[in-house]
């Protein structure tokens, strides 16, 4: 197994999302998407994209996406290599004396991953409930 950084292409990332039954985006719409992440990672096993996670962020508040891992590879420790690899982007970017907000939102049933890596269920004494919106055209 390897794994890559920036290195997240736009087949790869529309096979992964498939493979764990995401919708799909049109096509320009992810290709911008992939080309604004300030980071990704990519596991490999036999030159086999299996695995991808992406940083969206401006310096501050950062956001992961797209944490994917294909069902043949779940459990075997790829989610959390990758998350854990783009919070050390984050902890690298912060500088000493400031402070970095790493965002999410879980896939339902997917929220005790997360907390083992010491993301925390909102609302909590601090933050009140996360919240989106979708726009369909």
């Amino acid at each position: 197994m390897e794994y890559k950084e920036n290195a997240l292409h736009y087949e790869d990332y529309c096979k992964l999302r498939e493979s764990v039954e995401w919708l799909p985006y049109l096509k320009e719409q992810a290709q911008k998407a992939l080309d604004n992440s300030i980071y990704t990672v990519t596991a490999v096993d036999d030159n086999h994209t299996i695995g991808m996670g992406r940083l969206i962020g401006d310096g501050v508040y950062y956001l992961i996406a797209d944490i994917v891992v294909h069902p043949d590879y779940q459990k075997q420790g790829v989610g959390n290599k990758i998350v854990n690899m783009i919070i050390e982007y984050v902890e690298n970017a912060t500088p000493i004396g400031g402070r970095s907000s790493i965002q999410l939102i879980a896939v339902k049933g997917k929220e005790a991953f997360y907390e083992k890596m010491g993301f925390k269920i909102i609302p909590h004494e601090f933050c009140g409930s996360g919240m989106r919106k979708v726009i369909h055209k």
